[in-house]
């Protein structure tokens, strides 16, 4: 009697093993089940959402089946479960649960790029910051001072001092994260390029570098160019003459700009005419990219000093106003 009972206990431990076994192993097989998509899709981990709530809401949505065996998880083995980063992220077919959950808790959230071109003027960049999608707008409101001010940067005249890139941020980042890093960027990198600068410059600062350079930008985008007409701009400053360029021209002009300039716009009296003013503007009047930084601390050495447009983005240089005329009959008045 005492055999059979033992008999039967055994047998009961061992079905109950087996079902525990087998429980386990169909726990273990939802958790790691393919996601429910035929394609990929973006899931937004809310802010202050629980682990238990996202996989609720993933259920509802149809990307996982058995919410239960995640909040099992949660409970019985919660070392498994990570710390949720808010963002979006790219969930793919074939993924399974438990690769979603690892994603989830990792920075690989999507990102979206933002480029500045070179060349572009503060307010250029403020527009396109604001209309940037999924970006926080902060700065819609501030004026130009503010948003110095709130980069830290109280009484700094914004133009110049942000750096031309492509730029990613995601879900969460705002304009103010996009401004301080270029604005960061600009101020090392004309570091860098300071520390590199020829010896015998008619600069004598790094902002006047960033000024300079700032022309040299709105000149050309020519890269081969850029350092012959840092060449030619220095030579006229050291000889007296003006720089007469029209890019300065047009940023005095401000939104009065409307594509063309005359002649009664070369001769009024800006800060930034150059056709007008001795030297260079007070300010930069664009974003220089790092070609046009080092350009402006390295001119190229020779003794021409005007250029005219081709009309095809490059210039011809002379060395005499003789030549130069013939120059601009050619490539201005005849076109």
């Amino acid at each position: 009697m005492v055999k059979r009972l033992l008999a039967a206990v055994g047998m009961m431990v061992v079905l109950g093993a087996v079902v525990v076994a087998g429980g386990y192993a169909y726990w273990q097989s939802r958790l790691e089940a393919p996601l429910a998509l035929e394609e990929p899709t973006l899931y937004q981990v809310p802010a202050g959402a629980g682990f238990n709530q996202v996989v609720v809401q993933l259920e509802e949505r149809g990307i996982i089946s058995d919410a239960w065996a995640f909040q099992l998880m949660a409970r019985m083995e919660p070392e498994r479960v990570p710390r949720l980063r808010v963002g979006e992220y790219q969930l793919m077919p074939g993924m399974s649960g438990l690769e979603m959950v690892a994603l989830l808790g990792s920075n690989n959230v999507v990102t979206y790029p933002l480029t500045i071109p070179e060349g572009w003027t503060f307010r250029q960049m403020r527009e396109l910051l604001s209309v940037a999608p999924k970006l926080d707008q902060l700065t819609a409101e501030l004026s130009d001072e503010e948003v110095m001010s709130l980069l830290g940067r109280e009484g700094t005249f914004p133009e110049g001092w942000f750096f031309p890139d492509t730029y990613r941020y995601h879900l969460g980042m705002s304009d103010v994260d996009i401004l301080r890093q270029s604005l960061v960027r600009m101020e090392r990198i004309l570091e860098e390029v300071w520390e590199g600068r020829d010896d015998d410059l008619t600069i004598d600062t790094p902002y006047e570098a960033l000024i300079m350079a700032s022309l040299i930008e709105r000149e050309t985008g020519a890269p081969e160019e850029r350092r012959e007409i840092a060449g030619v701009f220095k030579r006229r400053m050291e000889q007296g003459m003006r720089l007469q360029t029209d890019p300065t021209v047009i940023y005095g002009m401000g939104e009065r700009y409307d594509g063309r300039i005359t002649r009664a716009d070369l001769r009024e009296a800006t800060p930034y005419n150059t056709y007008v003013i001795n030297g260079m503007p007070p300010t930069p009047i664009a974003m220089p990219g790092r070609a046009s930084l080092e350009a402006a601390v390295s001119p190229l050495p020779g003794d021409t000093l005007y250029f005219v447009s081709r009309g095809d983005g490059t210039h011809h240089f002379s060395r005499t106003l003789r030549e130069h005329n013939n120059a601009v009959n050619r490539y201005i008045r005849n076109r």
